[in-house]
């Protein structure tokens, strides 16, 4: 990642930023070569190909960091609760200095200076990992998933015609040890039960050498059943996303046509998203001290409430955030003058929609974070963590496709549209009841998910393996009661 805003802001000094100072609002930058435009886009996909990797992989290292194999000691001490949320008030507190000291630098046009204070805080931080490394905990890597789970539905699908056999007569290797290296067994679960047939054993299976296509074990066959349980949950998260996702578009179109100017400081709309940040640290800290002991003493669980229930609140949040919009939209079109491109609204009414965007946050992204790396199996907790960052970036693309149908239907009869260029014609207030609405379908499914989840049992080597399932039913005594 270091290496792609490195080339971002050499390519932006030498090739993109021509003449010097362009790039504000009065200046427009000179048409760049083609080699500068390869040289800027091969920088930009070496940035996402280097946070892809680095995001969720980041996090599930700060996981390993603690002592897993005492899951319900975590649990009472609710130290990977503490951990994530802290995970996630250190990318807000980066993204602070992005959205109000950087943003102010390309607002007047020093575009590769702005990159250079990237790189370099991209460097420090580099450097900071490298010092601690001879203290990091390692967990062993446990190969490479796909091949894993591929084989059970291969081996499920050549054992189609089986009958169904008792669970102490499926596959498993004897011993402490998984056949899983670094993974600890899991328990067998009664959900999707097609796939136990991936464990089943058969004469030709108990003859020669175990085919791995055709017989798995039953913690292969739970790692399988554990991606398949945890999807449901993964695509409810996305349409959140697409709320989340309007705080960096929508929300800054709004405010480039609102009354910007507080007395005789400009407020850029890009930088109304430090309210947002500012939401995220505040409820973060409200949620650790104030909430969970509330909560965790109505409830008697020390988590206060649980992984699910929280993303639940998130997504409530985030579409009171969209009617808020909605509403603040309504405001701005009543006070915009025919003759003026901006409503003489102040740009301050944004700021509820932001708060409430960033409350959601903590309780939609910080629960996802620690949901899908509790119950991913030892050998897929990357891919958990990675299913959260996925969820935002499909949740661009679904917004994005969102606002192509929507301007494709509300366009015809040459028809301004909800959306249009000057949005003083449009009515992008029913965009964002539109979002809300969906946001209140996509709640429903999601407490249906949740009901029907059911959490993953690991063998931990004591006699009191089962509280994982236990806990995962008590905490979706909430959904219950809906």
């Amino acid at each position: 990642m270091c290496d792609g805003i490195g080339l971002l802001s050499l390519s932006s000094w030498l090739f993109l930023i021509k003449p010097r100072g362009c790039g504000d609002r009065d200046t427009k930058c000179e048409p760049t070569s083609t080699f500068g435009i390869v040289i800027f886009y091969a920088a930009i996909y070496l940035v996402a190909f280097g946070y892809g990797g680095h995001q969720p992989t980041l996090a599930t290292f700060g996981a390993d960091q603690f002592d897993t194999s005492k899951e319900k000691e975590n649990v009472k001490n609710n130290k990977l609760a503490s951990y994530f949320c802290c995970f996630y008030f250190s990318l807000n507190l980066g993204s602070l200095f992005s959205n109000t000291i950087l943003v102010y630098f390309e607002d007047i046009g020093k575009w590769s200076l702005g990159f250079t204070l990237s790189f370099l805080s991209a460097l420090i931080a580099l450097v900071s990992y490298l010092c601690g490394s001879s203290g990091y905990v390692y967990v062993k890597p446990c190969g490479n998933p796909i091949p894993r789970v591929a084989q059970v539905f291969v081996a499920a699908a050549k054992k189609w015609d089986l009958e169904k056999v008792r669970e102490e007569e499926l596959y498993e290797v004897q011993g402490p040890q998984s056949a899983i290296k670094g993974s600890r067994k899991i328990f067998h679960s009664n959900e999707i039960s097609f796939l136990d047939k991936a464990a089943t054993l058969t004469e030709e299976d108990l003859r020669g050498p175990k085919n791995p296509w055709r017989i798995c074990t039953v913690t292969q066959v739970e790692e399988a059943k554990c991606v398949l349980k945890m999807l449901p949950i993964w695509l409810c998260t996305i349409i959140y996303s697409v709320v989340f996702t309007q705080m960096a578009s929508l929300f800054v179109e709004q405010g480039d046509v609102m009354r910007t100017q507080v007395g005789n400081f400009h407020i850029p709309a890009a930088s109304m998203s430090t309210f947002d940040i500012f939401s995220v640290l505040i409820c973060t800290g409200i949620y650790r001290r104030v909430l969970i002991p509330i909560a965790g003493r109505l409830s008697g669980n020390p988590k206060g409430l649980t992984e699910l229930q929280r993303m639940g609140v998130g997504l409530v949040i985030g579409m009171f955030a969209m009617l808020v919009a909605g509403i603040t939209e309504i405001e701005r079109l009543r006070h915009v003058t025919p003759s003026e491109k901006k409503s003489s609204k102040s740009i301050l009414w944004q700021i509820p929609q932001y708060v409430l965007v960033g409350a959601s946050e903590v309780f939609m992204y910080v629960g996802q974070l620690e949901f899908f790396n509790e119950q991913s199996p030892d050998g897929i907790k990357s891919f958990g963590s990675s299913l959260c960052m996925a969820s935002i970036s499909l949740g661009n693309y679904v917004s994005s496709l969102l606002v192509n149908m929507v301007m494709g239907i509300t366009t015809k009869g040459e028809k301004n549209g909800w959306i249009p260029n000057n949005l003083n014609d449009g009515h992008m207030d029913r965009f964002y009841f539109l979002i809300a609405i969906l946001t209140a379908f996509d709640l429903v499914i999601y407490v249906f998910c949740a009901k029907w989840y059911k959490g993953i049992n690991l063998d931990n080597g004591n006699s009191d393996n089962h509280h994982l399932v236990e806990e995962s039913e008590d905490q979706n005594r909430v959904f219950e009661r809906v």
